[in-house]
């Protein structure tokens, strides 16, 4: 997690759309003193101070200053982004560093794509809709898709599988991660969620990939590799099986 203050608007100093993975496909590097919002339209690999993410259309990062970065893409990439200096303000906030933005997609697009036109990038207007965005994204951290874990692990379990929905994830992989057994963190999680782990990640896998085939114009089998289920044949079942159609037919009704 970190920590963001927000009880008063950020100096924006850039905003802007990046197109990157044409020439070289990796990029690193670090701001000494700005914070970074990115919003992705591709799925890439972000590694922000020796962690790595994977990141897919939809999610949004946050990277404090004089973190070291780097991107390593698949192909040409575009992004929105905005550099900014939080005020030092109010209550903090606490974020992961990438999220799934989920249906607030579009919006947090919209209000990045309104700041990119507003000139110039240190005006009023520029600051309050980055600002918005960046609340925006504070209440999506807020909401918990299933309840309101009160359990450390289990919150960090469930940051952990959103943060990496498009790779392959298991429960023993999981409870590496949060430093639990197996059957630890499946006790915990039936406990305070009603559900096993595995039925956690199966749902936000469909409700993500759900979302892709109504608001996107990802194809098929990149919208099944984006919410790790790279297998069609085990991504037709799934949608099936969860969803109660093909994909096909999920996108045609939209």
């Amino acid at each position: 997690m970190i920590e963001l203050r927000l009880a008063a608007p950020p100096e924006v100093v850039n905003v802007g759309a990046g197109i990157h993975g044409t020439r070289s496909l990796r990029d690193t590097f670090q701001l000494p003193d700005l914070w970074q919002l990115h919003l992705y339209a591709y799925s890439c690999d972000l590694t922000v101070a020796g962690t790595t993410y994977a990141v897919a259309p939809g999610y949004v990062s946050l990277t404090p200053a004089g973190a070291p970065v780097q991107f390593d893409y698949r192909g040409r990439s575009e992004h929105l982004y905005a550099h900014f200096r939080p005020a030092d303000a109010g209550e903090p906030s606490y974020l992961p560093v990438v999220q799934d933005a989920g249906e607030l997609a579009p919006q947090l697009t919209g209000l990045l794509r309104s700041a990119t036109e507003a000139s110039p990038s240190g005006s009023a207007r520029v600051a309050a809709e980055v600002w918005t965005a960046l609340w925006r994204i504070a209440d999506l951290a807020a909401a918990t898709p299933e309840g309101d874990p009160r359990h450390p692990a289990v919150a960090a379990a469930t940051a952990y599988i959103e943060a990496h929905l498009g790779r392959p994830l298991s429960v023993a992989g999981v409870a590496r991660e949060v430093g639990l057994s197996h059957n630890h963190l499946t006790r915990l999680f039936q406990a305070e969620t009603g559900s096993t782990v595995i039925g956690y990640l199966r749902r936000r896998r469909m409700t993500r990939a759900r979302h892709l085939l109504v608001s996107s114009t990802l194809s098929i089998p990149a919208v099944a590799a984006s919410v790790g289920i790279p297998d069609l044949q085990a991504f037709n079942k799934t949608c099936h099986r969860e969803l109660g159609a093909s994909p096909r037919s999920i996108r045609a009704d939209a």
